[in-house]
């Protein structure tokens, strides 16, 4: 079970630029007095105190009280805490609101009047009518300001367990300072707790009238700032994961026993599958093909794994519908698979920014949250739910992390990298009157491949021209193109875009140009060198993709302008990088040819402080090489 108190309604539908899917989460807090200090004015909102007391019955079905005293410090913390959202599935739970109110500055109270508590559609779940048990209960509280606290009392009843006879919690505090939480479990004294706790304080278990109840308690008064690309803070900082399940094997068998379906073997799904293969030479074809029609034909509907009864729909339903989550996308291309004679099984992983799961089981945030699947003859992990994604590829949300295969019960782990490669040819062309012309030229292959055709299989004219301006823009150019691509219809493989137009200003003809050596427009070299140094220093563990890139430049300049300076040639070379820039010039012909390649090898997903602190000299080096500039004068100056 997730913490299911939203602190803003931010969450869509998942797209290849949303990798990290993070699910924003925060918990509810108990009332406490609300003259305590205000916290620095750097915080927006500060949590006063928390209570969660959860009361688990032998089924696995669970009653919540939750009391909640939050405050804003700042006009942004009056956003982040005048409306409130409980998520619950109206199929198996019911929300009371018992008690909803502010208290300004002043001292005086402001009571949430009935029409202010509402239900809406929880915004994943719109379209897809059999998630549209999802609701949000909105609590929205009256004459917040600066200095203002709002308290809410909720109880939420859950008549189904998310998995029947078990129970299971996760949290982390987010970024909010919490100046008092406890969290109290109350459980069959014949069902013990097993808990992982960072920075969360466990009380002795006290076992009365056959339950036991356990306690943590936390407090946390400042909270470091989250780092340019650093991985999720439940990776490194404070969480806290409890469970009924032992071990993490019971945990799968859990998930494979629930998700048995005997509308698997349909015959329409056999069907489809034999005909959608019935070209295909071997198995991996064959994968691939069922893999392209269930991520193009079976809309994703971004339900997190755990909130609701953790069971997929039934197989025929899900391709009738053709919509569904990631259970439901596992089981579709299961059964699809399995019509074909391909092994296969589901593979529980924990998505987004965190890239360890805690030593004890369970649905969270922070620990398991999707599924995908593995197909152990061909090496292969695929995820469907990621429509941009090629097959043999896996979106950088899934990659090098934990994952629990549902049938052997075992904790296998996805690949740490992936291929990446860029190719870019750069050539500009300066007459000695009128406007550059320029024609550019990247092939991208491998992970990033697929994710650059869907965007532009999606563009339309308008939106192309604008992808070009852009990329021209962020290059610091001026100009227009015209951009073309190879095709766009294609599954796989490595894509090809082309920009031809013109440029402003390249030179000035009757002065000295700075001019920028250039060996690719924006996304290349230089862009991935100026990520790496988005911090000067770490502290926190941090994203760090590698790739290989290949760029080469030529700028041809009138003969009315001559070249005064050329940066010098590099050469780096570590562990991790091999990078090589070149500048030649032919003064015969006023032809300039930059040439810069870059291959990039972390072996990992994420990196340490002590890597970044490593690599540091030889990113300054590269990234001061890709900021060169050659120094043109007009002739005779």
């Amino acid at each position: 079970m997730n913490v299911l108190l939203y602190d803003e309604l931010s969450i869509a539908r998942r797209g290849y630029l949303d990798m990290t899917r993070r699910f924003f989460l925060l918990v509810a807090c108990v009332c406490a007095s609300s003259d305590i200090a205000f916290a620095s004015d750097e915080d927006p909102s500060t949590i006063v105190s928390d209570v969660h007391e959860f009361v688990v019955a032998a089924d696995g079905s669970v009653t919540e009280d939750d009391v909640t005293v939050l405050r804003a410090n700042t006009s942004a913390g009056v956003d982040e805490i005048a409306q409130r959202y409980v998520w619950y599935d109206k199929s198996v739970t019911k929300v009371d609101i018992v008690e909803a109110y502010s208290v300004d500055a002043n001292g005086a109270r402001h009571d949430v009047s009935p029409e202010q508590i509402r239900d809406i559609q929880e915004p994943r779940s719109a379209g897809a009518p059999t998630f549209q048990d999802a609701k949000l209960r909105a609590v929205i509280f009256p004459a917040v300001g600066i200095g203002s606290t709002v308290h809410l009392r909720f109880r939420k009843s859950q008549s189904a367990a998310v998995i029947p006879g078990q129970f299971n919690y996760y949290v982390d505090p987010g970024q909010r300072p919490v100046l008092q939480q406890t969290l109290v479990f109350d459980l069959p004294a014949g069902k013990p707790l097993y808990a992982d706790a960072r920075g969360y304080v466990a009380a002795p278990p006290v076992t009365e009238n056959g339950r036991t109840r356990y306690a943590f308690a936390y407090r946390h008064d400042r909270f470091a700032r989250l780092e340019s690309g650093s991985v999720g803070y439940a990776q490194y900082g404070d969480r806290l994961m409890v469970t009924t399940f032992p071990d993490y094997a019971s945990f799968a068998k859990s998930y494979r026993d629930a998700a048995a379906d005997a509308s698997a073997a349909d015959p329409a799904i056999r069907a489809l599958a034999q005909s959608l293969t019935r070209n295909d030479s071997d198995d991996r074809a064959k994968a691939k093909t069922l893999y392209d029609w269930v991520r193009q034909n079976i809309r994703y509907v971004a339900m997190f794994i755990g909130q609701s009864p953790a069971v997929p729909h039934r197989v025929a339903d899900v391709l009738a519908n053709r919509y569904g989550d990631c259970k439901d996308h596992v089981a579709l291309y299961g059964a699809l698979l399995d019509a074909v004679g391909i092994r296969n099984e589901p593979a529980l992983i924990g998505l987004g920014a965190v890239y360890t799961l805690p030593s004890v089981p369970g649905y969270g945030s922070g620990a398991i949250n999707h599924i995908v699947t593995w197909l152990p003859d061909l090496s292969v992990f695929a995820d469907s739910t990621a429509s941009s994604v090629e097959f043999g590829f896996l979106p950088l949300a899934d990659m090098d992390r934990p994952a629990l295969l549902v049938q052997s019960g075992t904790l296998s782990r996805t690949p740490a990298t992936q291929p990446l490669a860029r190719m870019a040819r750069l050539q500009i062309d300066v007459p000695e009157e009128g406007e550059a012309r320029f024609a550019y030229r990247v092939e991208d292959a491998g992970w990033s491949a697929e994710i650059e055709r869907m965007n532009l299989r999606l563009a339309n004219a308008q939106r192309r021209d604008q992808i070009a301006t852009d990329r021209l823009r962020f290059t610091n150019l001026r100009g227009a193109g015209l951009l073309t691509t190879s095709d766009v219809d294609a599954s796989s493989g490595p894509f090809a875009t082309t920009m031809r137009g013109t440029l402003d200003d390249v030179v000035w003809p009757t002065g000295t140009t700075a001019l920028p050596a250039l060996s690719s427009l924006s996304g290349g070299i230089a862009t991935t060198a100026r990520n790496w140094l988005a911090e000067r220093t770490r502290t926190q563990p941090y994203l760090c993709i590698g790739g290989t890139f290949d760029e080469v430049s030529q700028i041809t300049l009138p003969r009315t302008m001559r070249v005064a300076e050329v940066p010098d040639d590099l050469d780096v070379t570590t562990d991790v990088f091999r990078y090589h820039a070149r500048y030649l010039f032919d003064a015969s012909s006023n032809v300039l040819q930059i040439s810069r390649t870059l291959d990039a090898r972390f072996g990992k997903q994420v990196c340490t402080p002590d890597d970044f602190r490593a690599a540091l000299p030889a990113l300054k080096k590269i990234e001061r090489d890709t900021q060169a500039q050659i120094i043109v004068k007009a002739a005779g100056r």
